[in-house]
């Protein structure tokens, strides 16, 4: 399993961006995945998919105005200030 990064922006205003926010974190949770709660626009998903399986799935559910980026985790390739948790979860599946 791998873990990726997954960083959106969704350009919408009002109702119709917390519609389009739920539905791609709908798509994001048919993953498994974590999410540091100072970071509101980055989940953490593992799966054995690439990253541009998991950017094309949740893609769809995004308009073309928004955008996304998807990158692996390497082991020793990544550094920041998360939750404990949120680490213990990352460095448990790399």
């Amino acid at each position: 399993m791998a873990v990726y990064l997954v960083a959106w922006n969704i350009n919408k205003e009002g109702t119709k961006y917390n519609t389009a926010r739920a539905a791609l974190i709908k798509q994001i949770e048919t993953y498994t995945n974590t999410h540091d709660p100072g970071l509101e626009s980055v989940r953490f998903v593992s799966t054995t998919s690439s990253a541009s399986a998991v950017s094309d799935k949740l893609r769809k559910v995004l308009d073309d105005d928004d955008r996304i980026f998807v990158t692996k985790l390497v082991a020793g390739g990544h550094a920041g200030w998360l939750q404990k948790s949120v680490w213990s979860w990352i460095n448990a599946r790399i």
